[in-house]
């Protein structure tokens, strides 16, 4: 069964939601999925195609899934700023920001299912959000499920950090701000491009279905009222996202780990482009308060692994997500 609604946060933003709740099964640990960068909810985590719905995936399974929009994403109240020239405004959507729209789509959660807590299964910058929002509230996340996300394990980065176009050229080790703007677009293309890049054969379709690669791209462009107005179709994000990940693809960590007290499984796709083995590896370290950690990487993954085809990861993927959620509820 899914449900459509929005919940308000402090600041006034509203935050839309889409909501699975299992028919007939057991109620098992609500689950909040939250998205990167780019593309929103919808078309992160629940495509209409076989094998493109990890959140009709876990809500099968028993689980109340939350898929969110943060503000400036999707079906979510946009900064009025997103409204003018990109150049106009600093970056728009830092991680503090997200932060509310999580604790609002938390509040909801809760009191909907009747929890203390919940789980929070982040990807990429989501993964960052999420870990950022349960370190500050770590009595209202029982389990984590950090999904190829940067933590500031390594000072290095090929694609998004020091000799980048993220950096300043005049500033050494600062993002650049005049160069990104507000927001960014992005097309089609742009959104296969890297998937395309990582997977090791020529014949795409044997990696990933046609249909879910499909469905991805018309959900991300569908988010975005104005893509059609633009040739070609473009769908606007804000840059926040990309100033917080410079500065953890440089090495420094935007929160600290110790704080968080969930059951935390770090899963990372071997052959991701965001992510890097020395977050992983830190950010367990960190994790000095956590109910239980498991480190986990997905031999020959992509960055997409939970959209890709099961015998490329993603049932393995989806096997580590649902036995962390398991464990302690």
């Amino acid at each position: 069964m899914r449900e459509e609604f929005s919940v308000r946060t402090s600041d006034g933003y509203d935050i839309a939601v889409r909501m699975l709740r299992p028919l007939g099964a057991p109620q098992r640990v609500p689950v909040i999925l939250v998205h990167g960068a780019r593309v929103p909810g919808i078309g992160s985590f629940d495509l209409p195609v076989p094998g493109g719905s990890l959140a009709a995936d876990l809500a099968q399974r028993g689980h109340p899934v939350h898929v969110m929009d943060a503000r400036g994403y999707g079906r979510s109240t946009r900064p009025a700023a997103m409204e003018a020239p990109a150049g106009d405004h600093a970056q728009l959507v830092r991680a503090w920001a997200v932060m509310r729209d999580i604790d609002a789509v938390v509040a909801a959660a809760t009191r909907r299912d009747g929890t203390a807590a919940v789980g929070l299964l982040g990807w990429a910058t989501g993964a960052m959000w999420c870990g950022m929002y349960a370190a500050l509230n770590p009595d209202r996340v029982s389990h984590l499920v950090y999904y190829n996300g940067l933590y500031g394990g390594s000072s290095q980065h090929r694609m998004l950090g020091s000799g980048t176009a993220n950096e300043d050229p005049a500033q050494p080790g600062r993002f650049n701000l005049g160069g990104a703007g507000a927001w960014r677009l992005s097309t089609g293309p742009d959104l296969l491009r890297a998937w395309d890049s990582v997977i090791p054969m020529e014949d795409k379709s044997q990696w990933r279905d046609p249909r879910v690669a499909e469905a991805y791209v018309q959900a991300a462009l569908a988010s975005d009222p104005t893509s059609a107005s633009r040739h070609p179709a473009s769908f606007r994000a804000p840059s926040g996202a990309m100033e917080d990940s410079f500065y953890q693809a440089t090495g420094r960590q935007l929160f600290d780990a110790a704080s968080i007290a969930a059951r935390v499984l770090v899963l990372r796709s071997e052959r991701d482009f965001w992510s890097r083995p020395e977050d992983a590896d830190t950010l367990a370290r960190h994790l000095a308060r956590a109910a239980a950690v498991r480190v986990r990487t997905i031999p020959g993954a992509t960055h997409h692994v939970h959209l890709d085809r099961p015998d490329r990861g993603r049932e393995m993927f989806l096997g580590e997500v649902t036995a962390l959620l398991a464990q302690g509820y």
